[in-house]
């Protein structure tokens, strides 16, 4: 029997000697395809010729002064409802749309949050339940950005409990009268139209509502702590008035606006990476050019403990990510599915950003680098669009069979 050891060197392996990047030590990138890297190699330029140079200050002012021409911007590279298929929309695969949700959150979750609420709220809802003539009107425009969509669900006393809103909506001969009030809505003092859920004497009812039209305001909310790179509104809607054509004539009930937010949440699945790889990126090069007691920290233990604990999560996430991709793309997602990669995604990149921000020390709170800003955004992601306790629920009652919601 040999004594020779049977563990390897570093240099025994053909695959060792091959140049991994530090953010991608599994080697994730050799899964896609050079179609799908060009996608996200587009989107990676778009960010950082029109949005990166900028978004500090935009996040510092609490403000995004150039939508609309951002939106345009998007609009022409078609990542403005990419996923659909026509009506000028781009026909994406899943896994396209999510590379591209991952870049634009490694700039920042206000960006995401304005392509995922035009593409796979606004747009997803008439694309997938409206008439043609709602889908000729709007969605060309909306795809190129000339017009600006935001969906109005949550209220300002309903949240994770959608079926007990107060928003009504009440005939009146052939038209519909709509009041109510709707909260933390993404685009909405920007939007040009609004797909707004009310409750009506046939169930939960969703209307397309032209946002000139008299009767709808949407003021703007500020004093925000997060996404304050995205413009977050009330809606108000004081006896609006609107045609019999204005209801989503194909859905009736929670059906309707909680498929659209699996749309949404998603991308936020491979968002949230985004967000975690800018952070781990800048946390490995300043600790590469931080010296502390004579070398970089990036030579200490602990460090390199916590490096590699964030480059683990970050690669559990992204490959998490592209098998709900997959899957979504071969057969379509289940929505327990889509919760385990939000709950699982957001809460490991808010830790990731957390570390990060550790090894940065007190340069991490600075807006020289990206840390604090991610990690910021992330406490807004992760209540948004299903909290993290709504998701556990959804979970917990797809292994059991028992609803713990009530």
């Amino acid at each position: 029997m040999s004594t020779a050891s049977t563990s390897s060197s570093p240099s025994s392996s053909p695959s060792s000697r091959t140049k991994v990047s530090p953010l991608d030590l599994l080697a994730i990138d050799d899964l896609l395809s050079p179609d799908e890297k060009a996608v996200r190699a587009s989107v990676r330029q778009v960010c950082d010729a029109v949005i990166e140079p900028h978004i500090a200050e935009w996040f510092e002012r609490g403000e995004l002064p150039t939508i609309r021409e951002l939106a345009k911007e998007l609009g022409g590279v078609g990542l403005l409802g990419m996923h659909l298929e026509g009506y000028g929309c781009a026909g994406m695969s899943a896994v396209d749309y999510g590379l591209a949700c991952l870049e634009l959150e490694a700039t920042d979750s206000g960006i995401r949050s304005l392509v995922s609420v035009q593409g796979s709220l606004a747009m997803f809802a008439i694309w997938r339940y409206g008439s043609e003539e709602q889908k000729q009107e709007w969605l060309p425009r909306m795809a190129a950005g000339e017009a600006i969509g935001c969906f109005g669900l949550t209220e300002p006393d309903h949240g994770s409990d959608p079926a007990s809103m107060r928003t009504r909506a009440r005939r009146d001969g052939d038209d519909w009268i709509l009041d109510g009030r709707k909260m933390w809505i993404t685009n909405g003092s920007v939007a040009d139209v609004a797909v707004v859920w009310a409750r009506t004497d046939e169930g939960i009812r969703g209307f397309v509502v032209p946002t000139d039209t008299p009767g709808f305001s949407a003021p703007l909310i500020k004093h925000k702590l997060s996404l304050r790179a995205s413009v977050t509104s009330e809606l108000v809607l004081d006896s609006v008035r609107l045609p019999a054509s204005a209801v989503l004539p194909e859905v009736r009930g929670l059906r309707g606006p909680l498929s659209c937010l699996s749309e949404a949440r998603y991308g936020i699945v491979w968002g949230a990476m985004g967000a975690a790889r800018s952070a781990l990126r800048a946390a490995l090069e300043y600790a590469g050019q931080r010296v502390q007691f004579g070398k970089p920290i990036a030579a200490y233990q602990i460090t390199q403990e916590k490096l590699a604990h964030m480059a683990v999560e970050l690669a559990n996430g992204t490959l998490l990510a592209l098998h709900l991709g997959r899957r979504k793309d071969a057969s379509g997602l289940r929505p327990e599915q889509i919760s385990m990669g939000k709950l699982n995604n957001v809460s490991k990149a808010l830790e990731i950003c957390r570390t990060a921000r550790t090894i940065l020390g007190a340069n991490g709170i600075s807006l020289e680098y990206p840390v604090i800003r991610h990690m910021n955004n992330l406490e807004s992601v992760l209540t948004y669009e299903g909290t993290a306790e709504m998701h556990t629920l959804v979970i917990g009652q797809a292994m059991t069979g028992h609803s713990a919601f009530r």
